[in-house]
């Protein structure tokens, strides 16, 4: 039996005994107190590892991981992302693993009477697997991280300008936080088609708890209140803080044409 072979055989065997040693390793060695699902879910990836890992080097040319690093890799990235946690929290376990890997099979390569040549060639196998393993989580937290962030915002900005119904006819659109350019271009793009298909007959546009604009961002709103007003829908404003008129005069907006009211309140008791 070649060296290789009869180190295959071994890692085949053992696979689990070695996996959960392992696993113990790192959690000692890095002070870390997991889950058991978590804890169990390492040890099969790593059983799959090492028996993957046996198989390939009976395959010189090889370099690539089993299927089961790359899936728990990403589920590492997935984990962290849906806590909230950082990329750091996953990389610094990753030089423990690799040492711990290397110290277990060279001590089996001295085990198996392997030479040093023969052992350098097993830890450059492994620890390329562990590269990819890597690579892998870098790059699914960075897909995974940016996804987050779109779906995000995009929830943000629905909740910036929800339609809340009053009556039959009437609507109010409450601007809250920062009304920015991607806010006003979502109101323009996703909320005025949906009051129209709302066929209501009035909106009262609440900016009791909108934190600032600037004067860009008031045309923009001023134009999407002139847009359905030409719809047929009669649009009023409630809630105008000193400050936010102050930045409407500077947008130079006429107005004597915007029916404007201390709070929805007053606005309602008008429309009625």
């Amino acid at each position: 039996m070649t060296p290789f072979l009869h180190f295959s055989t071994y890692i085949h065997e053992k696979a689990e005994p070695l996996a959960v040693e392992v696993v113990d390793s790192v959690l000692n060695r890095m002070q870390l107190d997991i889950p058991d699902w978590e804890k169990e879910q390492a040890i099969a990836m790593y059983i799959e590892l090492l028996k993957f890992f046996g198989e390939s080097l009976m395959e010189e040319d090889k370099e690539a991981a089993p299927e089961a690093l790359i899936k728990w890799s990403k589920k590492n990235a997935e984990m962290q992302i849906s806590s909230d946690g950082e990329i750091s929290e996953i990389v610094v376990r990753y030089p423990p693993t690799r040492d711990i890997f290397n110290e277990i099979l060279t001590r089996i390569s001295v085990e198996l009477d392997l030479s040093l040549k023969e052992n350098a060639y097993i830890l450059k196998r492994i620890n390329n697997m562990l590269d990819i393993s890597l690579n892998e989580t870098f790059f699914s937290f960075k897909r995974l991280s940016d996804k987050y962030k779109e779906d995000t915002q995009a929830e943000l900005l629905k909740l910036s300008a929800p339609i809340v119904p009053i009556k039959d006819d009437i609507v109010i659109l409450p601007l809250i936080g920062y009304i920015d350019k991607n806010r006003a271009e979502h109101i323009m793009d996703n909320v005025v088609p949906r009051i129209a298909d709302m066929e209501v007959k009035h909106v009262i546009a609440d900016f009791s708890g909108v934190l600032t604009i600037n004067s860009q961002i008031a045309l923009s709103l001023h134009q999407i209140g002139e847009m359905l007003r030409m719809m047929g829908v009669h649009v009023v404003t409630a809630g105008m803080r000193p400050e936010l008129v102050q930045t409407v005069v500077s947008s130079n907006i006429e107005l004597s044409g915007i029916e404007s009211f201390a709070n929805v309140k007053q606005a309602l008791e008008n429309i009625q």
